[in-house]
């Protein structure tokens, strides 16, 4: 059993900055690919930032350089650095953990950029 639970998300105007934080519950963090994904109205849910667990990363193509995703296995958390937000990046942000046929889900968090 494994619980994830995002937070950080709120209002922010464009050109700003959050950090979403994902906190998991359970063994074997560690062994996990993290990833964030996102999902707004009237849109497929897109992955946004994906980090592997030797530390590899990947990114949507919107993203271009503006988030970043990190983890830290001692805390069993991962994070997605958002600078640069753009209004279309209003969504709700969802953690994901896999790991083999595993797969995970947080509640999601909502993030929303004011022009």
């Amino acid at each position: 059993q494994v619980q994830l639970v995002e937070s950080g998300g709120g209002l922010v105007q464009a050109g700003g900055s959050l950090r979403l934080s994902c906190a998991a519950s359970g063994s074997f963090f560690s062994l996990y690919t993290m990833s964030w994904h996102r999902l707004a109205p009237g849109h497929q849910r897109e992955l946004v930032a994906a980090i592997t667990t030797d530390g590899g990363t990947n990114y949507g193509d919107f993203v271009k350089g503006r988030f970043t995703i990190s983890r830290d296995n001692a805390k069993k958390t991962v994070y997605l650095q958002m600078n640069s937000l753009e209004p279309e990046d209003t969504a709700v942000y969802y953690c994901n953990g896999g790991r083999d046929l595993d797969s995970y889900w947080g509640q999601g968090t909502q993030v929303t950029v004011s022009s």
